[in-house]
């Protein structure tokens, strides 16, 4: 059977920043993209943190669709009728290029494009029922009747990758180390986010909410600002809300977060412009796929490869990262004429070198360390109860702010040894 070098299967940033990587080293290479066209189907909280890739990506992202360079970050808990918000800003942050938001739609479609310039196929509305096979090696993709053989199948397929499942890489899913998004784009004149999130021009915010926004759950909100719209939505533990008595409908919390005070006056005047919902993985480490088989190799959200830090969430710039480094070793497995798993092993032993790995395996623990209620729950209320005591003036006299704290501390048990011991294990994140 004729095969060409590389069929990708998923039109996301891991398998286009493959592909680009393949094309520039003048290897045959196909992208099979599910959606309507790249970044129809990936749903993103908007944010690439660019100093990780900088070095690698070469001038793949040249005059990129970026939104706005993110210049303030912001953090807020939400209690039962109250908030509390961190706000942070640097020289730093504003004068080097660090990190941007972006729009999945936009982007991943500019990229498409671009790589299509360099003569690569881009195909969308393409499903890929299953793998083909010679004897224990992957040899291409099945779509319906049409085959296309390949020496390098790249499971680029995204969180349920059903590619690294049929070829036996993927861990066993458990509902813990998965969540669903979900995410409204809501359209703004550029001057209203300026003034709403105090930025100014190409300048943009990052916010995430912990707290009340889940109803205890595990999981959070997220605010991006883009050119003239925000992308604002709920994450949520699907293994939370199965659990959770009585039961809440996912999108109910998207619902009910948006009405809050403090997000009604962000949001005011706009206009709804897209919505969508996909599965994130929040597996961690301990969660990353099997990488490599002979035949294929596994990159992105397929793999594994996201970090909820609390403060940030990362997964884009691991996307690209993995595509480029699993480039390079199919182009060495190319000029050994070998494309067996020891010799595509090489891409894992890559990854351990670099920031991916380094950075998930140093987060190991943050998986179960989140996996607490007290943090979604006692701890927002218990903190905007605190500052909404010391902050209140009423018709009698004020006792001291001392003795109100100490007060409020012992009677909502944070000095018990339970919460700690919570507060101990903070050194392990």
């Amino acid at each position: 059977m004729d095969k060409i070098d590389v069929v990708i299967v998923g039109g996301g940033l891991a398998g286009l920043a493959c592909a680009y990587r393949l094309a520039d080293k003048g290897l045959q290479v196909i992208v099979v993209e599910r959606g309507d066209f790249p970044g129809s189907k990936n749903v993103t909280g908007g944010r690439l943190y660019l100093m990780p890739i900088r070095s690698m990506v070469g001038d793949m992202l040249d005059d990129a669709p970026f939104e706005r360079k993110v210049v303030r970050e912001r953090w807020s808990l939400f209690g039962k009728g109250n908030s509390l918000n961190i706000d942070f800003t640097g020289e730093r942050f504003r004068g080097e290029d660090h990190s941007y938001t972006l729009l999945r739609s936009r982007f991943d479609r500019w990229l498409s494009e671009k790589l299509m310039g360099k003569g690569v196929f881009v195909i969308p509305k393409y499903r890929v029922d299953d793998l083909l096979w010679e004897g224990d090696s992957v040899a291409g993709i099945r779509a319906g009747s049409e085959e296309i053989a390949a020496h390098v199948v790249v499971a680029a397929d995204g969180v349920l990758s059903f590619m690294a499942q049929k070829a036996g890489l993927r861990q066993k899913m458990v509902p813990k180390n998965y969540a669903v998004g979900m995410k409204e784009v809501i359209e703004l004149p550029e001057e209203k986010i300026n003034d709403r999130f105090n930025v100014g021009s190409n300048e943009g915010c990052a916010h995430l909410f912990l707290g009340d926004v889940t109803q205890g759950i595990f999981g959070g909100g997220f605010l991006y600002t883009n050119r003239d719209t925000v992308s604002i939505g709920i994450v949520a533990g699907i293994q939370g809300l199965m659990k959770k008595d009585p039961p809440v409908e996912a999108h109910t919390l998207m619902d009910t977060f948006k009405e809050k005070y403090e997000i009604k006056r962000l949001l005011e005047g706009g206009n709804l412009v897209e919505y969508a919902a996909h599965i994130i993985p929040e597996g961690g480490y301990k969660g990353i796929a099997k990488l490599c088989g002979n035949g294929i190799v596994v990159v992105g959200d397929a793999a594994g490869f996201a970090l909820n830090m609390g403060v940030t969430v990362r997964g884009m710039e691991f996307a690209i990262a993995s595509g480029i480094i699993a480039a390079d070793t199919i182009a060495e497995a190319k000029e050994a004429n070998d494309f067996t798993a020891k010799t595509l092993s090489e891409y894992g032993k890559r990854l351990q070198e670099t920031f991916v790995l380094k950075d998930l395996a140093a987060c190991e623990d943050m998986p179960e360390f989140l996996d607490n209620e007290s943090f979604f729950s006692y701890y927002p209320d218990t903190f905007t109860g605190f500052l909404d005591k010391i902050m209140w003036f009423g018709d009698g006299p004020k006792e001291k702010i001392g003795a109100t704290l100490w007060k409020e501390l012992k009677a909502s048990g944070m000095m018990s040894f339970k919460r700690l011991k919570e507060l101990y294990n903070i050194r392990k994140i």
